[in-house]
């Protein structure tokens, strides 16, 4: 087994579980990868220098091709079911070893990295066979520059990607040829089938998922930036492009964790979704489109002039661009800064019926944390083809795998959002946050059913901006009560997509009710539910406030 690169960890891989390859290429540089990405014929280079790259038929993530090994050590941490299918070690064990003899011929990238706090910090190992999955990784994970670092690196987790590896089903026990399988005892992650690498990056999400809460830390699937100073934090969850602000800075794009002493990031990059952007909506996230070491996942490339269309989706509506943090120009690179002043719920408006922005109470605000009404887009995940009205329960139930994060410890502790979701005294004295709900750039259902497709327009995004940073410099809106009506169309219509919409979330939360098995939680659901459906109807005209 060769090694090339400038930084060879004395911690090498043959240490876990992979005793044998062609060449092993460590750390190598963004400029590096994209070359070999190129000559192993894996990527092209478009005209402005950014590495696009084709994912075959995984378009988007493969949500029912994960698994979580079971053991004593873990079975009664997790939360199985839908989201967490169990996996048998025997057949993971089987697994492992015919991906290490698959791998054992082959030249290996691997990237070494570790996370923004140092006291949360989990030394992470990415294994890939594929030069740009490496250069994703790269794009994606916060760098260590220290070469002595990297040369002494021992990770505490390692992902080992072998992406044109194809599960048999029939012998190995996966859904089909792809598969996650996530060893949470062992700290391992070993993808398989699958090109897209979005599969590495939430993997890595979801087993901080299930060790910062642990260390008192909420882990939290949403954006971050902050004003005039690093005490003035809003959180984004939901439709995280948004919190690119030219007039705040970003603290992270879509991974963060909140401890005892405020925010901190998770990665060091952005993935963000690109169909139909343009340099007019969204300025910074188009220019890194242009840039040089951007990865741009199944964007429409002419074969000749190499010039992209983002406004193409003959590949998928689901293209993506990955890129580093340093990219973009109002960003805090130290990836740390003080409690929340603002959580702000960005939902897609599927449906159409919610107000484009309203201040919540507290209950309103659990409710919708651990509901999260949102919307499945198109090509997010496999088989997704339209968008559709979906519930991820603290906006990031797909990667939550320990029953912990989801089960509030008192009534008492529903009464604040977020610390309600951790058994961590301190958090639970807290006062209560001033949360929102945004909804911009919604269509109707009749709209989209005449085959409306694009990004929300400036005009609305500018609006849902401005509000969002009125809310974060701390003005007041009317206390659980939107602050803008619908638009005067299909009133109708309206009302039946939102009798429509009250129906899904009393099944869906109360379902999430029952899964807990908490009596005294039940009652405060049906309160919660209570209190929601009255808005939605007062708001819609169905009833008097």
């Amino acid at each position: 087994m060769r090694h090339e690169g400038p930084f060879v960890s004395s911690f090498g891989i043959d240490r876990q579980g992979l005793p044998e390859a062609r060449t092993v290429y460590w750390n190598l540089s963004p400029a590096r990868l994209c070359e070999m990405a190129v000559l192993r014929g894996e990527a092209k280079l478009a005209s402005e220098g950014p590495l696009v790259c084709l994912t075959g038929s995984h378009t988007g993530r493969s949500p029912q091709d994960k698994f979580v090994v079971g053991g004593a050590a873990i079975d009664g941490e997790i939360w199985w079911g839908e989201v967490n299918r169990r996996f048998e070690r025997e057949r993971y064990e089987a697994q492992w070893r015919r991906v290490r003899q698959y791998l054992a011929d082959r030249d290996l990238f691997v990237f070494d990295y570790a996370g923004t706090d140092p006291r949360y910090r989990l030394p992470v190992r990415v294994v890939t066979e594929l030069a740009w999955h490496n250069l994703f990784a790269h794009n994606m994970f916060l760098r260590e520059s220290d070469g002595s670092r990297l040369a002494s690196f021992e990770p505490g987790m390692a992902v080992v990607d072998a992406a044109l590896f194809q599960a048999d089903p029939g012998r190995d026990g996966t859904r089909g040829a792809t598969f996650i399988l996530l060893d949470l005892a062992r700290r391992t992650v070993l993808i398989g089938g699958a090109r897209y690498a979005g599969e590495i990056k939430k993997s890595v999400f979801s087993v901080m998922n299930y060790l910062l809460p642990g260390q008192q830390v909420l882990p939290m699937h949403c954006s971050a930036n902050y004003g005039a100073t690093r005490d003035d934090v809003a959180l984004f969850f939901g439709q995280t492009t948004l919190s690119a602000d030219p007039g705040r800075t970003l603290i992270g794009d879509d991974e963060h964790g909140w401890s005892a002493d405020g925010v901190f990031n998770v990665e060091g990059g952005c993935y963000a979704k690109v169909i139909r952007l343009s340099r007019e909506g969204e300025p910074e996230i188009y220019e890194t489109t242009r840039r040089f070491g951007t990865v741009l996942e199944n964007v429409v490339c002419d074969e000749e002039s190499r010039e992209l269309d983002l406004d193409a989706d003959t590949l998928t509506e689901n293209t993506r661009s990955s890129y580093p943090l340093t990219q973009l120009a109002s960003v805090d690179l130290g990836g740390c800064a003080g409690d929340p002043k603002h959580v702000v719920f960005l939902t897609c408006n599927v449906l159409g019926v919610l107000p484009p922005i309203s201040r919540l109470t507290p209950d309103q605000a659990m409710y919708h944390f651990l509901s999260g009404y949102t919307a499945r887009v198109a090509g997010t995940e496999r088989g997704v083809t339209d968008s559709e009205v979906t519930f991820s329960s603290c906006f990031a139930s797909p990667f939550l795998p320990p029953s912990r994060c989801l089960r509030p410890t008192s009534r008492r502790a529903l009464a604040t959002l977020p610390g309600a979701l951790l058994a961590d005294q301190h958090r639970l004295e807290r006062r209560t946050l001033p949360t929102w709900q945004a909804a911009p750039g919604g269509l109707h259902p009749p709209h989209r059913a005449r085959g409306a497709k694009r990004r929300a327009p400036r005009p609305s995004t500018n609006k849902a901006r401005g509000a969002k940073r009125r809310v974060a410099e701390g003005e007041r809106g009317g206390r659980g009560k939107p602050t803008a009506k619908p638009p005067e169309l299909a009133r109708t219509s309206v009302g039946a997509w939102g009798s429509a919409l009250i129906g899904l979330l009393v099944i869906a939360f109360t379902a999430y009710g029952m899964i807990i098995g908490d009596h005294e939680l039940l009652g405060k659901i049906w309160s919660l539910i209570s209190g929601a459906v009255g808005a939605i109807m007062a708001w819609l005209g169905l009833r008097k406030a």
